[in-house]
């Protein structure tokens, strides 16, 4: 039991060399309060370090983001890289336009200097792939985003990429981790007030330049889109994306055009949640585009959405992911090059790896997130159903909304020319490949436990069916296989009138459950595609609520 007066002492300990005056006050007039059961909130661990870097709410305490927390965090990574043999190395730093964010950047950067490192902070707030991007342009040892993405105003976080460009994967998470915990206090940690480099607009232009190149030479330019940067700092790098490339201005929503780190029209900055494109969609009722265009706050995510019976309906991510891997093989990329590889995570639509198939390209599963996708050996083309889709892997190996809003604009713009539709293309695919329709299953919760109950719950009793259909495999993914490292999740394979399948797993950056379902109905010709759709949104309700039964939640 940790008693008053160490928790008073902890606190009293941290408030003396904290460096933020907005922290240093938040936490001494919870000490004068002698709000325990705040502090013990706070000073219950550490925010711990993983192969997401750092994401939490900002406040003071270990348990916050915070300066002292920063500090620390590039302490570690730069004893890591200097460990490593890169004493001398550039590492980048690039930030989104959320509360803290620049002055996270630069304590980043001072600490870097201190090690005895190079460091170069990019000029302004930026989208993160611009900052994957110059990692590997810049030839860095590291780079550090600072962006909390799509989560609520009140976070923020901290994600590393090695110099390959791509995020952090196990083993380096836990030794940079070592590192960070190996710090004792903030002042045997060198601060020096300049010594780094802000860059001015070159790496910006060179990565714009870089973006041509998802395009073909003479494509259709002509498709009109409504475009949303969700509040965050997205609009100017598509504006000049688009310019350059030639499309027409995309036609912004004027209420999310401008960086807010309050994000006030929103209650989670994230296109995927309810309510989010409610003024996208009030534009494009008022303008009537060809498309609906939206980034997430630091535009490394892209959500589409389409003309559906005199109103929009957003794709789901596995739809877009479809679209654009339609897309590349119709422009003849590597068509029947096994080497060259299209890769998606396993929460993600099976319908890409028949799409692989069938141009005879090479296909891979990964765990979550683009950490394992932009490692894939040959990638191509990659993408994750949470609307995450990396289309120049050699230009920027992470996920790219910037890129990815361009390539959506191409085939839109192609589409039109033949007066076809995204929509008419996904019917197409879902004739030559069956229906793969998707939903999930979310829960968003206050308390962990209610998480951990549910998987433990699904591991005691794994369902037998679902649905009507049979469970025929329950793999347990914490044990990992020759194909996947292991990881928190569960898959079941199921079969019967239609082949399902059904992942479980926790959220790595949310406090969610969430459970990933794919049902596939045959499609014999276009008359049955209706049917189909009403089938497959049946069965998957069916199995949301019978795997919901099963964990308990």
């Amino acid at each position: 039991m940790t008693t008053q007066d160490d928790l008073l002492a902890r606190a009293q300990a941290w408030l003396a060399e904290d460096p933020d005056g907005e922290t240093r006050e938040e936490l001494a007039a919870l000490i004068q309060a002698g709000d325990r059961d705040e502090l013990t909130v706070r000073f219950a661990g550490t925010l711990q370090f993983g192969t997401a870097g750092l994401r939490g709410e900002l406040g003071a305490g270990p348990m916050r983001m915070n300066r002292s927390v920063v500090i620390r965090a590039a302490a570690g990574l730069a004893a890591y890289l200097k460990a490593k043999g890169q004493s001398d190395g550039l590492v980048v730093i690039g930030y989104d336009a959320r509360y803290k964010s620049a002055d996270f950047a630069r304590d980043t950067a001072a600490v870097m200097v201190g090690a005895g490192l190079r460091a170069a902070l990019l000029p302004r707030p930026l989208p993160t792939p611009v900052l994957a991007y110059a990692i590997r342009h810049l030839g860095a040892v590291a780079g550090v985003e600072v962006t909390a993405s799509h989560n609520p105003p009140r976070d923020n976080g901290y994600k590393v990429y090695l110099g390959d460009g791509s995020q952090i994967v196990p083993p380096a998470d836990a030794e940079i981790a070592a590192e960070i915990a190996a710090v004792r206090s903030l002042a045997e940690v060198p601060r020096p007030a300049e010594g780094w480099e802000t860059l001015g607009d070159e790496v910006l232009q060179a990565y714009l330049a870089r973006t041509d190149a998802v395009l073909t030479n003479g494509s259709p330019r002509t498709a009109n889109v409504v475009y949303t940067a969700m509040h965050g700092v997205g609009k100017d790098v598509v504006i000049a994306a688009f310019e350059r490339a030639g499309f027409p201005a995309p036609v912004l929503v004027a209420e999310q055009a401008e960086p807010d780190p309050a994000f006030p029209t929103v209650a989670f900055p994230n296109p995927e949640e309810p309510g989010a494109m409610d003024l996208a969609f009030a534009k494009a009722r008022e303008v009537r585009p060809d498309v609906v265009i939206a980034n997430d706050p630091d535009a490394d995510r892209c959500a589409v959405a389409v003309p559906d019976n005199g109103d929009w309906r957003m794709l789901r991510g596995d739809e877009v992911g479809a679209l654009l891997a339609a897309h590349l093989v119709h422009k003849g990329v590597s068509r029947g090059d096994k080497n060259s590889v299209f890769a998606e995570s396993i929460v993600s639509s099976s319908l890409l790896g028949r799409i692989a198939k069938a141009a005879r390209l090479g296909y891979e599963e990964t765990l979550t997130g683009f950490k394992w996708i932009a490692r894939v050996e040959g990638l191509r083309y990659g993408y994750e159903e949470a609307l995450g889709y990396c289309v120049d892997p050699e230009g920027v190996r992470d996920k790219d909304g910037i890129t990815a809003a361009l390539l959506v604009t191409e085939l839109v713009s192609e589409l039109k020319a033949q007066g076809r539709t995204l929509q008419d293309l996904l019917d197409d695919l879902a004739v030559e490949h069956g229906l793969h329709a998707t939903d999930q299953l979310s829960v968003r919760v206050e308390d962990l436990t209610i998480i951990a109950n549910a998987m433990a719950a699904l591991r005691e009793n794994p369902p037998a069916r679902l649905a009507g259909l049979t469970v025929v495999t329950a793999e347990d993914l914490t044990k990992g296989s020759e194909a996947l490292p292991p990881t928190d999740g569960l898959r079941y394979y199921l079969e019967g009138a239609y082949d399902a399948r059904v992942i479980v797993r926790p959220s790595g950056t949310e406090p969610k459950l969430k459970c990933y379902l794919e049902v596939v109905v045959p499609v014999a010709g276009p008359t049955e595609l209706a049917a189909a759709r009403a089938t497959g949104a049946e069965v998957l309700d069916a199995i949301k609520k019978d795997l919901a039964a099963a964990a308990g939640i």
